[in-house]
Formats: structure tokens, sequence, C-alpha cells
């Protein structure tokens, strides 16, 4: 499915199959407590083996132009895709390292890690994320890594709500690049309609 796409290519069957897969109309209520007319299970693509090698493919590309050591996110949203780059990294000879924030803070037994993974003090980095809304949660997985030293290059969610997570990065000084916007997907919406 991915071998033979180019860049664009890939990220139009991405779009695809985020529509068909992951995005659904009616009212529902959000983690955050508001409502919306729509919801999006990023789970339902990043948990399918084609879908999820379309995804790492777009990342591996991110990945070598950012000259990038390590992949990883904030649990549980995060651990889906991180899963799928790794393997496909070293197959294309740029092996990645990964790691997971854990959401709940460090264990309370064993190396007490917040981070857990093959992450390396000074670490150019990718942080990830399967939806972003306001950002607030993949900013955690941010703060993390910066404590260790690492330098986050860029922050890359599946699916961009547009509900401030642009902002939050953009304002302080990330690079910020989702790979799908809601305004992508309506406006594929809007063209699957025109044909019916």
């Amino acid at each position: 499915m991915g071998v033979t796409m180019n860049s664009q290519a890939r990220r139009d069957a991405l779009l695809k199959v985020v529509f068909h897969s992951s995005f659904q109309r009616g009212r529902f209520k959000l983690s955050s407590g508001r409502e919306s007319d729509f919801y999006l299970d990023a789970k339902q693509t990043t948990l399918v083996g084609k879908s999820s090698l379309l995804v790492a493919e777009i990342l591996l590309d991110e990945v070598i132009n950012s000259k990038i050591d390590s992949i990883g996110g904030l649990a549980i949203g995060a651990d889906p895709i991180i899963g799928s780059v790794l393997p496909v990294s070293a197959l294309k000879g740029y092996p990645l390292r990964g790691f997971i924030v854990r959401k709940e803070g460090p264990k309370g037994h064993g190396l007490r890690r917040l981070i857990e993974g093959a992450i390396e003090e000074g670490d150019r980095v990718i942080i990830v994320d399967d939806v972003i809304t306001t950002g607030a949660s993949a900013y955690e997985a941010v703060k993390a890594v910066e404590k260790i030293q690492c330098k986050v290059v860029k922050v890359i969610p599946l699916i961009d709500r547009n509900e401030g997570g642009r902002e939050l990065f953009e304002t302080k000084g990330y690079d910020y690049s989702p790979l799908i916007t809601i305004e992508e997907i309506v406006k594929f919406e809007k063209a699957v309609q025109r044909k019916h």
C-alpha cells in the first residue's frame, strides 16, 4: 500500500482512512467535559496494519528530514504510533529509539521512571500523539523530555482538532505539524456528500 506512494499520495490515503475509520458525526461528550458534534477515535486508524504503516511511513519522512534520534509521547495515544514507526525505521536503515511518558506519573516501584524506553540525554526528539485538542496532554510529554535535556524538534499529532493545540505549541516556539487537521476531514466529508 505505501511502498510505491509519494509523500502526498500517502497523506491523501491516510486522510481517506481517517475519515472512514476514525471520524463520526453525532453528539459526544469529550474528556474536557465539553460537547462536540463529531468524535475522532484515532485508534481505529493507528491499530490497523495498513493504516498504521501509512502513519509510520509519513512520520519516518519527518524523522529523516529533521535528523531525529527518538520518537515518543504520552501514553496511551502515542503508544501505537511509536510501535509502528520503530520497526519501519529499522527496515529503512534509520533505526530510532522510542519512549513513552507515563500519564499517571512515575511508577511506585522498580526504577520509578516517568519516561519508559530508550531515550537518551541530548536526543533530538519528535513528540507524537493520536489526537490533539488543546495540546495540554502532549505538552506534558514535551516538558518531561526537556527535563532530561532532550531537544523537542517537532510535535506531530495524527489529527489536530483545531481547538488550541497549534496555538499552544507555536506560542512556545515548537514546530507543530499535524498529519491531518479537522478542516481537511470536513472538506473531505463535503466532497463525499457531493458524490452521493
